[in-house]
C-alpha cells in the first residue's frame, strides 16, 4: 500500500473512530453543562473536574496500546507518557472527589495531590522527549537543535515569568503552585515544538503531536483567559477553556493508535527541516512580552524580559556561527560532488564518443562529424578515407589478441600523425579505420594515403621481443555535392574492397572513390 493511499485511509479511520467521537461527546456535554451553570460557579467547579477523569483515562489507556505497538526508544517513550497520563488520572480523580465534599469553589487550580501528581507527569514527559535519541545526528547538528531548543525554551522561561510567576500578576486567591504548573506547561509546549517539528525522528505521527502541542497551547491560554479583578468566579467561557484541552491532550495518542493500525511507518524517522523559525519566533514572543511589561514601570519583569531577550539573541548568533559553519562544509563538499560529477560526465561522454582501446573517435561520433562537416563545407572539399588492416586476423591467432591490440593501438597511433590537427582519425570496429578530411583537394587526400602507407612499413612493436608490419588497403571517397555519409562511406568501403582485389601498391577510382593497397 503506497502512503498516499494509507493517508486517505488513516483519515477516515480516525473520523470514524467510535472512541473519538464519545470523547468528542463527552466534552460536548461538559461544555454545555458549564454554560448552562453559568454563575452557579461551585458547580460548574465541579463539572470541570467530574469531566477530567474520562479524557485522562482514555489518554493513559491510548498510550499504553500504542506502547505495544512500537518497539524500542519509542516503545520507551510511549510507556512513560502512559506512566505520566496514570499519574493525571489519579490527580485529577482525587481533585474530583474533593470537589464534591467543597462549597464555595471556584477556582480551576488542584489542590496538593492533583498539583504534585501534574507536575511528575509534566517531568516525566520532559524526560521521555530528552532521552528520545537522535540517530544519524552529528555532533554539530545535535548542537544546532539544542542551541534552538535553547532559545525557544528561555522564550518560554520569560513569558512564564512575566506574565505568570511575577507576583504582581497574580493576587491573593492564585495559586502560586498553578502559576508553576502554568509555567511549566508553556516551557513543556516549547520543548515538544521543537522535539517534534524538529528532530526528524519524533516518537509520533505529526498528526498525532499537533493536538497535543495544541492542548498546551491551549492550558497557557487559559491562564489568561479570566478578566482581570475577578475573586469570587470566572465567566463559563473561562472554565471552557480551560477544559477543552483535556479533549485535544486524549486525542494524541489515540489518534497514533489509528494510524499505527494502517501504516508500518507510523514511528519512521521523517526528514528533518534544513532550518528553524522557532528561535525567530521566541525573539518575537520575548520582544512583545517587554512590550507588555514596559508601561507597567516594575523593575522585575522588565530585566527579566530584557536580560530574556540577550540571551535569545545570543543564543541564535550561535546556532547561526554554526549554520554558516555547516553552510561551508557543505558549499567544500557541493563543490567536491560537482567536480567528480563533471569528471564522471566527461568520462561518459568520452565513452560515448571515443574508442576505448585507440582513443580515436568511435563509429558514431564519426557520423556526426562528417554530417555536420558536409552539411558546412563547400562541395569537393571534403575527402574520406577508409582503412582497412590486411592480415589482421593471422596476428591475433597466432600472437594472441594481446598482442593484436597492441597492433591496432599502434596503427591508431601511426594514423594521427599522419593526418593534419583538424583532419577526425576514427575506429569503426575490428580492424577498420576511418579519417575525414576537411579542406582537401583530391591530390591532398592522395598525399594523405601514401603517407599512410609509408608509415605502416615501419614494425609496430606488438610484444617483448616481437614487432609486426602492418599492411593496409585504403579506400578514398570525395564528396560531391549531393553526398551525405552514407554515400561517402559506401563509395570509399567499395573503393577499399577494390583495392584489396587489385593487389598491393595498385590504385583505381569507383565512382566517386579511388582505392590504395600498401
Amino acid at each position: 500500500m503506497t502512503r498516499v493511499e494509507r493517508e486517505p485511509r488513516a483519515g477516515r479511520a480516525i473520523r470514524r473512530d467510535p472512541v473519538l467521537l464519545g470523547a468528542f461527546g463527552w466534552t460536548a456535554l461538559g461544555l454545555v453543562l458549564l454554560f448552562v451553570l453559568a454563575g452557579h460557579y461551585n458547580s460548574q467547579v465541579r463539572v470541570f473536574w467530574l469531566f477530567q477523569p474520562p479524557l485522562d483515562l482514555l489518554l493513559a489507556y491510548s498510550a499504553w496500546r500504542v506502547s505495544r505497538i512500537a518497539s524500542g526508544p519509542v516503545r520507551r517513550f510511549w510507556r512513560l507518557l502512559t506512566v505520566a497520563a496514570g499519574l493525571f488520572v489519579l490527580g485529577d480523580s482525587v481533585q474530583a472527589a474533593l470537589t464534591l465534599t467543597r462549597h464555595d469553589q471556584w477556582s480551576t487550580a488542584g489542590g496538593t495531590v492533583q498539583s504534585g501528581c501534574f507536575a511528575a507527569g509534566e517531568i516525566l514527559i520532559i524526560v521521555a522527549m530528552l532521552i528520545h535519541p537522535h540517530p544519524g545526528r552529528s555532533r554539530r547538528e545535535a548542537l544546532a537543535f539544542w542551541l534552538d531548543t535553547a532559545t525557544v525554551m528561555v522564550g518560554g522561561a520569560v513569558v512564564a515569568w512575566c506574565l505568570v510567576l511575577s507576583p504582581q500578576h497574580h493576587d491573593e486567591n492564585s495559586s502560586l503552585v498553578g502559576a508553576l504548573l502554568g509555567a511549566a506547561v508553556m516551557l513543556t509546549t516549547g520543548f515538544a515544538a521543537v522535539k517534534i517539528f524538529l528532530s526528524g525522528n519524533a516518537p509520533m505521527h505529526r498528526a498525532a503531536a499537533i493536538p497535543m502541542i495544541a492542548a498546551a497551547l491551549g492550558n497557557g491560554i487559559g491562564l489568561f483567559a479570566a478578566p482581570p479583578g475577578l475573586a469570587d468566579g470566572f465567566p463559563a467561557y473561562v472554565y471552557a477553556i480551560r477544559f477543552f484541552p483535556s479533549l485535544l491532550v486524549a486525542m494524541g495518542p489515540r489518534i497514533q493508535e489509528i494510524i499505527a493500525g494502517v501504516d508500518e511507518t507510523a514511528f519512521g524517522a521523517r526528514r528533518r527541516k534544513p532550518y528553524s523559525l522557532l528561535p525567530y519566533g521566541s525573539i518575537v514572543v520575548v520582544f512583545a512580552t517587554l512590550v507588555l511589561v514596559l508601561p507597567d514601570g516594575r523593575n522585575g519583569p522588565l530585566v527579566v524580559a530584557v536580560s530574556g531577550l540577550g540571551v535569545i539573541v545570543a543564543l541564535v548568533v550561535a546556532r547561526q556561527l554554526a549554520a554558516f559553519h555547516d553552510n561551508t562544509r557543505l558549499i567544500d563538499q557541493l563543490d567536491t560532488t560537482l567536480t567528480e560529477l563533471r569528471e564522471h560526465e566527461q568520462r561518459l561522454r568520452h565513452q560515448a564518443l571515443f574508442d576505448e582501446l585507440t582513443g580515436l573517435a568511435n563509429r558514431a561520433h564519426f557520423r556526426e562529424e562528417t554530417t555536420s562537416t558536409l552539411r558546412e563545407a563547400r562541395p569537393e572539399t571534403v575527402a574520406l578515407l577508409l582503412v582497412d588492416l590486411d592480415g589482421f586476423k593471422a596476428v591475433n591467432d597466432t600472437h594472441g589478441h594481446a598482442a593484436g591490440d597492441l597492433l591496432l593501438a599502434g596503427v591508431a597511433e601511426k594514423l594521427r600523425q599522419s593526418v593534419r590537427s583538424g583532419d577526425l582519425v576514427a575506429r569503426l570496429g575490428g580492424d577498420e579505420f576511418a579519417l575525414l578530411l576537411r579542406d582537401c583537394t583530391v591530390r591532398d587526400a592522395e598525399l594523405t594515403a601514401q603517407r599512410i602507407l609509408r608509415a605502416m612499413t615501419e614494425p609496430i612493436q606488438v610484444g617483448d621481443e616481437m614487432a609486426v608490419c602492418a599492411n593496409a588497403s585504403i579506400g578514398i571517397a570525395c564528396a560531391a555535392e549531393r553526398d551525405d555519409v552514407r554515400s561517402l562511406l559506401h563509395d570509399a568501403d567499395m573503393a577499399m574492397y577494390a583495392s584489396k582485389h587489385r593487389g598491393k601498391g595498385t590504385w583505381m577510382r569507383y565512382e566517386s572513390g579511388m582505392a590504395l593497397s600498401g
